[in-house]
């Protein structure tokens, strides 16, 4: 099966995604954030960096759980995040 590329809105949404996660995190470390969610600590990096974008539902829910967010906080911060501007030289390059 061969996945859709995600669009810069997407991108953008997962980078704000894990600035979030990581700004709940605080000092706490990522290992024990993980643990705590279930999930590697890995995982969590790859979340927290923007790597992984659009992480499982289940994967979110356990992680918020864990920080003591709620999914509708989490996902009105997301929605509020807008596409970013294309860059000078991709807008000529597209043209």
């Amino acid at each position: 099966m061969v996945r859709t590329p995600l669009t810069p809105l997407e991108r953008e949404r997962g980078r704000f995604l894990g600035a979030l996660l990581r700004q709940a995190r605080g000092e706490r470390s990522m290992a024990e954030v993980a643990a705590g969610a279930g999930i590697s600590a890995e995982t969590l990096r790859k979340i927290e960096t923007g790597r992984a974008p659009t992480p499982a539902f289940f994967t979110i829910a356990a992680l918020a759980a864990t920080l003591g967010l709620t999914l509708g906080e989490i996902a009105e911060r997301c929605a509020a995040v807008t596409a970013p501007e294309p860059e000078e030289g991709v807008a000529e390059e597209a043209a």
